[in-house]
């Protein structure tokens, strides 16, 4: 719980005090909005294959920098729970544990730990200026690709690839590059201009 008096750690906590309600029924309700909120971005889908380009992993990282690390996290495992037990909230209205087994099942994996680290960096400022809300959404986009890539790469193996290392490559970075490029630099912009806003409803 925020002391009074004292300035919010993250965007979740300006704009939502942890004081105005019982601190679980709060922590509830933004994992259940940012779980939805990441479930409608991986609707908005550019078919490509082996894996889909979407607006989630943008929707990721701006929940996991307004949540903070443990909130973040936790909101994406709800989310990740939500598509295994069968609601339809991973890309193009998938859903079930095969989803996981499936080409991308690393970067969904890799959610979790990147909102959190996202979240941990924005708990210290990171995400009150550009160039840090870029770096933070870049270490954030590294940690995706770190558990994406060599899952996919395994996939491919299984599928008889004879060099899957580099059709990961090819097929599951490469593509992405400028697209994950524009949301950062999205990112870069909204975070900062958000905490300036919050700051001045504050003082008026």
């Amino acid at each position: 719980m925020m002391r009074p008096g004292a300035s919010p750690v993250t965007l979740a906590a300006a704009v939502w005090p942890s004081s105005a309600i019982p601190a679980a029924l709060r922590g509830l309700l933004l994992m259940l909005a940012g779980s939805a909120f990441i479930a409608l971005s991986a609707q908005v889908t550019v078919p490509m294959w082996p894996v889909p380009m979407t607006g989630q992993t943008f929707a990721v990282l701006l929940v996991g920098a307004a949540y903070g690390w443990r909130l973040g996290g936790a909101t994406l495992l709800l989310y990740m729970g939500e598509g295994v037990i069968g609601i339809p909230v991973f890309a193009k209205a998938a859903f079930g544990p095969a989803v996981l087994l499936g080409p991308t099942g690393g970067y969904i994996m890799g959610f979790v730990l990147a909102a959190a680290v996202v979240g941990y960096l924005a708990e210290r400022g990171w995400d009150r200026s550009v160039w840090r809300t870029a770096l933070a959404m870049l270490a954030g986009n590294l940690v995706i690709y770190l558990f994406g890539l060599p899952w996919l790469a395994a996939y491919l193996a299984g599928t008889g690839n004879e060099a899957p290392l580099q059709a990961a490559i090819t097929f599951g970075l490469v593509p992405f590059l400028l697209g994950d490029g524009l949301k950062l630099a999205l990112a870069a912009c909204l975070l900062p201009v958000a905490w300036k806003f919050m700051g001045r409803a504050r003082r008026g």
